[in-house]
């Protein structure tokens, strides 16, 4: 995990860039002055530095959320997967037109399982990024993920899914070669999985491509993570035709791990270390794994056709509405 001055900054974190600052400030003091003992003004400053992440964190708007949800350092499916499982396979290509780098997935060993690991991966600097394609798939990258489901499902082995995307790739091309109907089957194929599927929104779930691979038997989300049908900027570009109102399109749009969670749409917050996960990468694999675990434990012993309708009757009961009688 990068540490400063690597790290990266948001805007709302610049207190804890300050303190900082004085660490390095008294080190080179240190440096100077060998016979005076520094070391407990550095252990209060570091401490100041952890109560401050604390302090920041409870006190989030729905934009900075956002943010933090696509923090430079924050890490990505990748990641996760290297911290919370050994032996991990990545399986390549949709066995049609190519490989999709921003989609990636394989078997890998968690807690003594094989378990199926799918999601979206964003890149960790420019020349990956544009490898990734900013975590944006195209059809390719969800035909590709069915074909991993399938193989979980022929093996008897369980799905976990890791969301992290501004939306399915938007350009002519993959419009070409059926973005939508790739979605769309995928949608179709996850409610009918036989096997246990667990879907959790680790950085930014938007729209269709957080669907494509976003329907199972139970749904978790990181504390500091959103989904929504569009992000806050593009909502504000269409109802005020700019990027300025994004705060408020953010704060309308309910997108937050809290709002969802109170609309039935997510069963389960994960929480995140102080400050957000870019912060320790151990501790938040470390609690993201024990849910994970603890979600495949709670439905690994369902029968496949009650693990599906029990599917079908989850996503059937979402959503508010009044029948009105004639």
């Amino acid at each position: 995990m990068p540490q400063y001055p690597n790290r990266q900054f948001l805007d709302f974190e610049q207190p804890i860039k300050e303190l900082y600052e004085q660490i390095d400030q008294t080190k080179k003091l240190a440096e100077k002055n060998p016979k005076i003992d520094y070391s407990n003004t550095l252990h209060q400053l570091e401490q100041s530095i952890i109560d401050k992440r604390k302090e920041i964190t409870l006190h989030l708007t729905p934009w900075q959320r956002v943010q933090l949800s696509r923090h430079p350092d924050r890490p990505y499916t990748l990641k996760y997967i290297e911290k919370m499982t050994t032996d991990f396979i990545e399986l390549h290509g949709d066995r049609n037109v190519k490989d999709d780098k921003a989609m990636v997935g394989g078997f890998a060993n968690l807690n003594g399982e094989t378990v199926m690991f799918i999601g979206q991966q964003k890149g960790i600097n420019t020349k990956s990024r544009q490898l990734r394609n900013f975590g944006m798939a195209n059809p390719e990258g969800y035909r590709k993920a069915l074909r991993l489901m399938r193989l979980a499902e022929k093996f008897n082995k369980p799905i976990v899914t890791l969301i992290d995307t501004p939306g399915a790739y938007p350009g002519l091309e993959a419009e070409e070669r059926g973005q939508g109907e790739a979605i769309a089957r995928n949608i179709y194929e996850m409610i009918r999985l036989k096997v246990p599927v667990i879907c959790v929104i680790i950085g930014e779930g938007a729209s269709g491509g957080a669907l494509g691979i976003g329907v199972g038997d139970k749904m978790l989300m990181m504390e500091n993570t959103w989904y929504t049908v569009i992000s806050p900027e593009s909502c504000s570009s269409i109802l005020w035709r700019s990027w300025d109102k994004k705060e408020i399109a953010a704060e309308q749009l309910k997108l937050t791990a809290t709002d969802m969670h109170g609309f039935g749409l997510v069963d389960e917050i994960v929480p995140e270390p102080d400050g957000g996960a870019h912060w320790n990468y151990d501790k938040a694999a470390e609690i993201l794994k024990q849910h994970i675990i603890n979600s495949l434990n709670e439905y690994k012993n369902i029968s496949a056709n009650e693990r599906i309708n029990n599917r079908i009757a989850k996503y059937e009961k979402m959503g508010f509405w009044n029948e009105v009688t004639a």
